[in-house]
């Protein structure tokens, strides 16, 4: 039987959940996530998990929040003047936004505080600093 290894391009059906057991993400109902393996296209954690398995065969791991989206950077959270921000821009705590960086990338950022003078936004991956839990299967190996 043929066993996952770096450089192989690998098909899993996933659900990843937090610690406390709510679902973030899943491919049920959808096609089986696809990627190589040792790319660097899915979380270290994850990736690691992965060498050895054959296809058919499950397992559960829980991935430390260093080995996922990170742990949560202060220094991604800025608060910028409230007349800033246009009018018709919602700036309810939550609302999801795009700003663009100095070279013209797009940042996803989070409005996370909001008061008379300033809008605090945040720019870390929404599952920063939480560790992970990954039930995975081996769907296909190539």
């Amino acid at each position: 039987m043929t066993k996952v290894k770096s450089g192989d391009t690998v098909r899993i059906h996933y659900t990843g959940t937090l610690l406390d057991g709510s679902t973030f993400d899943s491919s049920e109902g959808r096609d089986p996530l696809e990627f190589v393996v040792g790319s660097g296209q899915i979380i270290p954690g994850l990736d690691k998990a992965l060498p050895d398995m054959e296809v058919g065969e499950k397992k559960k791991v829980t991935i430390d929040c260093k080995e996922a989206y990170g742990p949560i950077n202060p220094a991604a959270r800025q608060s910028i003047p409230r007349e800033g921000i246009p009018d018709d821009i919602p700036l309810e705590i939550g609302t999801q936004l795009q700003m663009q960086t100095p070279d013209g990338q797009a940042l996803p950022v989070t409005v996370v505080e909001v008061d008379e003078a300033t809008v605090t936004l945040d720019a870390n991956h929404p599952l920063a600093g939480q560790d992970l839990v990954f039930d995975f299967e081996i769907v296909s190996i190539n």
